[in-house]
């Protein structure tokens, strides 16, 4: 019934749209006169006319609670799509301001996808605040945010036995942290040099083919590149150490950390070739008629215009790389050890959310509010690196516009 409705609809619809412009067209052709707005715009006021009234009925009936479309709701929503239709057409006239009319509903439109982008984060960020707030009665906040000892298992039911749990977080925001400056030292270099090399010294067939070859690591899935870390990586890694005399876990931060790295090399790369680029070219122009060479033109000019427009892509690729999991869960592991030896397995905020809700879970336990709680944080360190990458760029823009 859903189809058939739907397929009915967008016939009306298609209906209206060359009823009216036919109609305008006739009215255009004959002695009426000119008409205000083009035949286009006459169409679509008769196809608007007859699929929203339809269209809001429908909404409707679903926020009630139906799931389905039944003969009533069927016959209701066909009658008013052709009375719109039959009544839209017969407005029709010479004087009609249909342009007008058609991009004040498009603006309506346009407002109502802003309204609801918001209103889906208002909903995402109330829902782990509720949420938090109830792990925080349970759990003391300073004993989340300062303690050293993270072991969420807890006794679901009376009579079970099990452990009371321990809900400090710092292990986990240093494994988080650990990870992403590995990443970062990884990503930040050669995201950078690729970017100077795309932008000043590549020719147009050169760039025309690396950009694109570069840019295809960011369409790989990432358990693709989890899988490489812990078959591939992990085990160099592991070598490397045991050659050095060290004692190597099997997941390690480095591992996931240098894939990671490698992940995120399109964002440093693909943002700040765009930043260099928008540099003026007079002020290379300048440097090198100074009697600069090409190098430091780059070093003493470029990359000092463009350094706040780097800035906020190496912000946002830290935001990127926080909010990883797959990598992470293949290649560093679960543990929630508090260390900065980068060859032990650590875990991420990420990580424990999944593990946290992962099966048949109680949300009234500890255990599984501690999981938005730790997005509530994630949450709160992402959009901070966002506004400051905002900040940063904006403030770029206002100097080199």
């Amino acid at each position: 019934m859903h189809w058939i409705l739907t397929a009915t609809l967008a016939a009306l619809t298609a209906v209206g749209f060359a009823l009216g412009r036919r109609r305008a067209l006739a009215l255009a052709s004959g002695a009426a006169g000119r008409l205000h707005s083009r035949p286009s715009y006459h169409g679509t006021f008769v196809a608007l006319a007859a699929l929203l009234p339809a269209a809001a009925l429908l909404l409707v009936f679903f926020v009630s609670g139906r799931r389905t479309v039944a003969s009533f709701e069927f016959v209701s929503a066909l009658a008013l799509a052709t009375g719109g239709l039959a009544w839209a057409r017969s407005r029709i006239h010479v004087g009609l301001r249909a342009r007008p009319m058609i991009e004040r509903a498009l603006g309506a439109l346009l407002l109502l996808c802003a309204i609801v982008s918001v209103l889906t984060t208002a909903g995402i960020v109330l829902s782990l605040i509720f949420e938090a707030l109830r792990f925080f009665q349970l759990v003391p906040f300073t004993e989340f945010l300062f303690g050293l000892r993270w072991s969420p298992q807890t006794a679901i039911r009376a009579d079970q036995v099990g452990s009371s749990g321990s809900f400090g977080a710092v292990p986990v925001f240093a494994g988080t942290l650990l990870i992403t400056g590995i990443a970062m030292l990884v990503a930040v270099p050669v995201g950078l040099l690729s970017a100077i090399y795309l932008s000043d010294y590549a020719g147009l067939r050169t760039r025309s083919v690396v950009k694109p070859l570069l840019e295809i690591l960011a369409g790989i899935p990432t358990v693709v590149y989890g899988f490489f870390a812990a078959l591939t990586v992990g085990p160099w890694v592991r070598v490397f150490a045991e050659r050095l005399g060290l004692d190597v876990a099997s997941e390690s931060a480095l591992a996931a950390g240098v894939v990671m790295g490698l992940m995120i090399i399109p964002f440093v790369s693909s943002l700040s070739d765009d930043v260099i680029r928008a540099v003026p070219q007079s002020l290379r122009e300048g440097s090198l008629g100074l009697g600069a060479t090409p190098s430091e033109t780059i070093r003493r000019v470029v990359l000092p215009a463009a350094l706040p427009g780097i800035v906020g892509a190496v912000l946002l690729a830290v935001s990127r790389a926080i909010g990883e999991t797959m990598i992470v869960v293949m290649a560093a592991g679960l543990a929630a050890n508090l260390t900065a030896n980068p060859f032990e397995a650590v875990t991420t905020v990420t990580v424990q959310i999944v593990t946290l809700l992962v099966g048949d879970q109680e949300f009234d336990s500890a255990k599984t509010l501690a999981a938005f709680a730790l997005g509530l944080a994630l949450f709160v360190a992402t959009l901070g690196l966002n506004v400051i990458a905002l900040s940063v760029v904006r403030r770029y823009r206002e100097q080199y516009e």
